[in-house]
């Protein structure tokens, strides 16, 4: 399969996946009740310009390994913030075919834990803005709901808007978005070139369209539900790695970091393909 292929294949499976999420979770970028009604609607010109890499689709089970972001304060770069990420798991091979990132760049990485409440305030109180946005705030809301800090936002989707403006028939990947409009991409499938392209394209989607259609370049509210993760035990981790022992499994996760439902749910899944503990064996 070519690059290309392989590229357009996992953007479609990352339409569909994130499209899934916000149907069974409630999650979605919406307008709280009345509140574009009445008002005259403000033009957002200040925003976080935001993008992840992570190790897969699900905010349940999947990390992040790559964090971009542009600060725009009345339409100018005001700040830029990257890191790369240590996910304590290995990168899947249809992962760093996708962005180039290999298990050698994050291996000195710092842990996500001691980057967030930075990160959060080079956020301050800005709204964020990405492609597909609420993929990315579900990520950053669960972690930051797990260490106990606060991390509500208000969004500005320029996929959504693409879905708007741009004929049927285009594709509204970010990559195509841009050059439908004209615009040179950046390092595609990078946090931070693909934060720098969101920024990019939506201050082209407001020089076409704002004036015909302001409402649709209102910020909301994202909404993500998500609870708390317990640590795992002791006991949980003890009785896993005997458990990966006797079925001579190697996991390519670190068990120290995984939580309490995360091992609960591997160890389900080995027991339920090669069965539990032969009590004659031990």
């Amino acid at each position: 399969m070519s690059g290309e292929n392989v590229t357009l294949d996992a953007e479609n499976k990352k339409d569909a996946a994130v499209d899934q999420m916000k149907h069974d979770l409630g999650a979605g970028i919406r307008l709280q009740s009345g509140q574009a009604v009445g008002r005259q609607i403000q033009i957002p010109n200040s925003y976080i310009a935001l993008d992840l890499e992570t190790t897969g689709l699900n905010p349940k089970q999947d990390k992040i390994i790559e964090i971009g972001a542009v600060r725009v304060e009345a339409g100018q770069e005001t700040g830029r913030f990257h890191t790369m990420l240590d996910p304590h798991r290995e990168l899947e091979t249809r992962i760093t075919e996708l962005t180039g990132i290999t298990g050698d760049m994050l291996e000195n990485a710092p842990d996500l834990v001691d980057i967030l409440p930075g990160f959060l305030d080079f956020c301050g109180e800005l709204p964020l803005l990405g492609h597909r946005i609420i993929f990315d705030y579900s990520f950053l809301k669960r972690a930051a709901v797990n260490q106990g800090l606060t991390f509500e936002k208000n969004g500005i989707d320029t996929l959504t808007m693409c879905r708007r403006f741009m004929p049927a028939e285009e594709s509204k990947r970010l990559g195509a978005a841009c050059a439908f409009y004209g615009l040179t991409q950046e390092s595609a499938h990078r946090a931070l070139g693909d934060a720098l392209d969101a920024h990019r394209l939506y201050q082209k989607l407001v020089e076409k369209h704002a004036g015909q259609a302001p409402e649709a370049f209102a910020a909301e509210p994202l909404i993500y539900k998500v609870k708390r993760e317990q640590p795992a035990s002791k006991k949980q981790k003890e009785d896993l790695r005997y458990l990966l022992k006797y079925h001579k499994i190697d996991l390519p996760v670190q068990i120290d970091y995984l939580s309490r439902n995360e091992i609960s749910r591997i160890t389900d899944k080995i027991i339920s393909k090669y069965g539990r503990i032969s009590m004659k064996q031990t």
